[in-house]
């Protein structure tokens, strides 16, 4: 199976792989949703992007099957910024399921690498 982060994350928001018209604006949503899961603490320290189909989830997860749900997230964050639904309703649905996952990757990330949100100050500071 192609676990390609561009072909799947395609064929998820309903383009064919082979149709490589969109894959500038898909590559850059799919850069921004890194961006946003580094912020989470989910991935590389320095940060992951993509400028084709090579990489593969594996590249990004690490073979973590704790964050497997970052594919779904991945979609409907690209889904939402490349052909978001017609309706309110649906936008707000997926946007309610874009915060519960970002909340569950979180709490996965913690379990590992818990960091003090109130670090003590230091002396003299």
């Amino acid at each position: 199976m192609d676990q390609s982060i561009l072909n799947v994350t395609k064929r998820m928001v309903g383009v064919d792989p082979s149709l490589t018209v969109y894959d500038f604006n898909i590559i850059t949503h799919i850069n921004s949703v890194f961006a946003r899961l580094q912020t989470l603490g989910i991935g590389p320290v320095d940060g992951f992007m993509i400028e084709d189909e090579t990489p593969t989830w594996d590249d990004f997860l690490f073979g973590d099957r704790r964050l497997n749900s970052v594919k779904s997230y991945m979609y409907l964050c690209v889904r939402i910024l490349f052909d978001p639904p017609q309706t309110q309703y649906l936008v707000e649905s997926m946007n309610n399921q874009i915060d519960k996952m970002e909340w569950i990757l979180n709490v996965t990330r913690e379990e590992e690498a818990w960091i003090d949100p109130n670090p003590p100050l230091a002396l003299g500071a």
